[in-house]
């Protein structure tokens, strides 16, 4: 039953990122009109800089393709974490709306980087 759990919370997971992803660079989804004036100063902020959301987007891309598989899982979530952290941050600090999901999602992250710690360890104790 774990392993079926599993598996179809880490389909939705990298399904979720890789829709993320797909839509930094198609733009298919609209924004919202009520998003907070500070979220989107911060996010022009962020689109200054020309090559950071084309590498958000491979990374969650990528990332959300690595978390679907059984074999890439645990490399998958390592890849997806530095995002994750800036999700956490990002609805911790200027849209706090948006926090209930993102520590939905932050947990299913984290219980796969746990349920997998025996495959880090060679790296963090080497």
């Amino acid at each position: 039953m774990k392993q079926k759990i599993t598996k179809v919370l880490s389909i939705l997971f990298g399904l979720m990122f890789i829709n993320a992803g797909l839509n930094k660079f198609f733009n298919y989804m609209p924004v919202p009109e009520d998003l907070p004036e500070s979220l989107m100063q911060m996010m022009q902020a962020i689109m200054t800089i020309g090559w950071l959301m084309p590498l958000v987007a491979l990374v969650e891309i990528v990332g959300g393709f690595l978390f679907i598989f059984d074999k890439t899982r645990a490399l998958g979530a390592i890849v997806i974490l530095p995002v994750m952290v800036g999700i956490l941050l990002t609805n911790t600090i200027t849209h706090i709306s948006g926090l209930p999901i993102a520590l939905i999602f932050a947990a299913i992250n984290l219980w796969v980087i746990v349920e997998n710690w025996s495959k880090y360890r060679p790296i963090i104790y080497s």
